[in-house]
């Protein structure tokens, strides 16, 4: 098993499209108002929105490889364009999605060992992200790799106002 990240680029738009409303189906929308969820899916997750995202300097997304099969991806974002701290020493993980058949492989573990490494070369102290509430099997897997909660912040889905818990990693 030989996993690899690659950053993606403009021309990786539809294919980040596709595999970001895919994973974020799988995840969250047995959990959602099936209104809310559209609303969010198709702001979220619109190729005006992820057109503007890889263009923005501080944000870059990547594809999880395992072999030659597209797995997940990720989203890094420093400076401004993290959605919350916005710390010139963190990274934030905005994202992070393998697809469901490829779960319990390891992979997540793998990406968060090269995200470490990513904030490590841009020597930053810490990596952060936000994970929804009611996300026990998330939080647990974050904890489990030294995570730890420092607060908390609004998600909206739709109108749905939900609450992620804000979690770090020191560095």
């Amino acid at each position: 098993m030989k996993l690899h990240l690659r950053p993606c680029t403009i021309t990786d738009l539809e294919v980040l499209v596709n595999l970001g409303r895919r994973t974020f189906i799988e995840a969250f929308e047995k959990d959602n108002k099936p209104e809310d969820f559209k609303i969010y899916l198709d702001s979220a997750f619109g190729e005006e929105t992820l057109r503007k995202e890889l263009q923005d300097i501080n944000s870059v997304y990547y594809f999880i490889y395992l072999d030659s099969s597209l797995v997940g991806y990720i989203k890094l974002n420093e400076n401004e364009a993290q959605s919350d701290i916005k710390d010139i020493n963190s990274i934030e993980l905005e994202r992070i999605y393998v697809l469901a058949e490829f779960q319990g492989r390891g992979i997540g573990e793998w990406i968060l060992q090269q995200v470490i490494s990513i904030a490590k070369v841009k020597n930053r102290s810490y990596v952060w992200l936000g994970v929804w509430e009611h996300n026990p099997k998330a939080i647990k897997f974050y904890q489990r790799l030294g995570f730890y909660k420092f607060g908390s912040h609004p998600y909206f889905i739709g109108s749905d106002e939900q609450t992620d818990w804000l979690m770090r990693l020191d560095i």
